[in-house]
């Protein structure tokens, strides 16, 4: 399994609406950017992700599941934009904010920190396991 973190601004698509589409989950599209886009293609079904709130908030709120693989982007007719669906697994208990990433050592190289603009970014094992015991999950 792999880990990822999917960014999206609260006003637009928040952790409540992701969270409203249940088991279904819902297309992360709109995504423009090739190396987000090469991320989603990598991406297996069940792997994890943070749902990150960007511009309000710039905390992770919850985990999310990969359950579809990279396909269209219903959103567009330009057939280079891709998306997969997720689905939300569980709240973040605590929501770990970006201050916390940065003021945490062992995340220097956290994509995160290192290419906060990119909208879909890799999270190592590693990175991981910190961000969720930093969020009270323990069993993530």
């Amino acid at each position: 399994m792999r880990y990822w973190l999917f960014k999206s601004e609260p006003d637009k698509w928040s952790w409540e609406m992701q969270k409203a589409k249940g088991e279904v989950g819902e297309q992360w599209d709109g995504v423009r950017n090739y190396q987000a886009r090469n991320n989603m293609r990598e991406m297996k079904l069940g792997d994890r992700g943070f749902f990150y709130h960007s511009n309000i908030g710039k905390e992770v709120v919850g985990i999310v599941e990969v359950c579809a693989l990279a396909h269209p982007d219903s959103t567009t007719d330009d057939p280079r934009w891709e998306c997969v669906d997720i689905r939300a697994v569980r709240d973040m208990p605590k929501p770990v904010t970006l201050a916390d990433v940065k003021n945490e050592p062992r995340l220097a190289d956290m994509a995160l920190v290192t290419s906060m603009r990119l909208s879909v970014q890799p999270v190592t094992e590693e990175e991981w396991k910190i961000v969720c015991e930093m969020g009270g999950l323990k069993d993530a």
